[in-house]
C-alpha cells in the first residue's frame, strides 16, 4: 500500500484538498498498476512562518 505524504501551505481549501487527493491517488495507482483504493495520500498543512525559502520565512516574501 503506497503512502504519499504532501507538505504544503495550511490555507488549501477543502475542494482543493479533494482534487488533489483523488488526482495524486490516480497516477499513483497508475504508475504502480494497483487499485486506486490501495493508495494513501496525506496531506499536511505548513504555516508560512514556518517555511524558510532562500534564508528567509515564506510568510515574509509572500507580503
Amino acid at each position: 500500500m503506497p503512502v504519499v505524504t504532501i507538505d504544503g501551505p495550511e490555507n488549501v481549501s477543502k475542494e482543493a484538498k479533494k482534487e488533489i487527493i483523488e488526482k495524486v491517488s490516480q497516477k499513483v495507482a497508475d504508475a504502480y498498476g494497483m487499485p486506486v483504493e490501495s493508495i494513501t495520500v496525506l496531506i499536511r498543512g505548513t504555516p508560512a512562518d514556518n517555511v524558510g525559502v532562500g534564508g528567509k520565512q515564506l510568510s515574509e516574501l509572500h507580503k
